[in-house]
């Protein structure tokens, strides 16, 4: 005896299948997959979603589920258990999911727990790095992924990460704002190690992305021939360089940069004053990649303090605009673009025959107004609703 599954069917007043705006609004949904867009199946009873635009759902290229958005996330994580950990992962997955994220990318967790979520139902699709590999007393080394800086200790690292099933291997190539005693303009590895990662997870067939800001440490990353740059903020001791060189290299390579875009509002709470000063600098920088036609993502940092919610990619996309986007090249970045760099090309960021039902139906027009991401009126997971 065979069963059919039955067929959804649903209309918009708008639908951007993650690469175009379709003239018939219409996708069909067979169970967990898309069956059809742009056209009515015979027999299937359609229902008229009203004044909204659907859209695949969205995807962050780098989050941090293990970190709550408090206004101290490590502390937060180093007080809990490891249960209490994936509880609270598990929350920060939700929390995305409600607004629209129906994929991300860990780009660094406590103890591989990440992993233990890729198969839990009812939650966002999980791309995981695990504990980026980091320097003793380096940047999240208490994330338990510090090492000696030699190119067997990094080699070790990366076959670790392989053997416990990580989708990609983070590197921490400089310091950081979360951790005392790193500095974002001094490089954390040198030209040797990172070599190393980089050869020895594309080995495996993983890509590598580097949390770098500093100059030095970007240029090492490249030179290594990274996948990735996370930040690329061309920090210096006393302000942002000017590295035209590294940025043409950027560009010619469509090395992926992942732009911390997606900042929330807090009133009250400002980033602190080195940051502040450097902000012009940094988004003049990103705008001049974005005109050179580099492959800008949004990657979100969500989880790191209260301007990072899980998740504020909503808000990213607006950002994305500012500094040259279209916005229609804005979606597409944020869907089909960022599915590709999770290296989910063949099933997620789009709303075409055989690519996994994931939906988010917001409100308004986002192709003309992207604050409209922000009112989220149904997300759609495996083809189902989420509540």
């Amino acid at each position: 005896m065979t069963t059919t599954r039955p067929l959804t069917a649903l209309r918009a007043a708008r639908l951007f299948d993650g690469e175009r705006l379709v003239d018939d609004p219409l996708v069909v949904l067979d169970g967990g997959h898309v069956m059809a867009v742009g056209a009515a199946v015979p027999g299937v009873e359609v229902t008229d979603l009203g004044d909204v635009t659907v859209l695949p759902g969205l995807v962050d290229t780098h989050v941090h589920l293990g970190f709550d958005a408090s206004p101290d996330p490590v502390g937060a994580l180093a007080a809990r258990s490891p249960d209490g950990v994936r509880a609270a992962m598990t929350a920060a997955a939700l929390a995305s999911l409600r607004c629209g994220v129906t994929t991300v990318r860990d780009l660094g967790d406590r103890d591989y727990l990440s992993l233990d979520l890729r198969d839990t139902p009812g939650l966002p699709t999980i791309v995981a790095a695990g504990p980026p590999i980091t320097t003793p007393g380096g940047h999240c080394h208490f994330l338990g992924g510090a090492v000696e800086s030699t190119a067997a200790a990094v080699r070790a690292a990366v076959r670790e990460r392989v053997a416990r099933g990580c989708d990609v291997v983070k590197v921490m190539a400089s310091g950081g704002t979360l951790t005392p005693g790193t500095h974002q303009h001094l490089p954390q590895f040198g030209a040797e190690e990172l070599r190393a990662i980089v050869d020895e997870a594309h080995r495996h067939g993983l890509p590598v992305t580097a949390h770098a800001h500093a100059s030095a440490a970007i240029a090492a990353a490249l030179a290594a021939g990274v996948d990735g740059i996370e930040h690329a903020s061309f920090w210096s001791a006393d302000g942002v360089d000017d590295r035209p060189d590294l940025l043409a290299e950027i560009v010619a390579r469509q090395v992926v940069v992942g732009a911390t875009v997606g900042m929330v509002p807090v009133e009250g709470m400002a980033p602190p004053a080195a940051v502040m000063a450097r902000v012009p600098t940094i988004i003049a920088t990103l705008r001049r990649l974005v005109g050179d036609g580099a492959l800008v993502v949004a990657a979100t940092d969500a989880g790191v303090g209260p301007p990072k919610p899980h998740s504020p990619l909503p808000h990213a996309v607006g950002q994305l605009v500012t500094i040259g986007m279209p916005p229609l090249d804005a979606l597409r970045t944020v869907t089909s673009v960022a599915a590709g760099v999770c290296g989910l090309a063949s099933r997620k960021g789009r709303l075409a025959p055989g690519f996994d039902a994931d939906l988010v139906v917001v409100g308004g027009d986002p192709c003309t107004d992207p604050a409209a991401l922000r009112d989220v009126r149904a997300v759609y997971v495996g083809g189902r609703i989420v509540a």
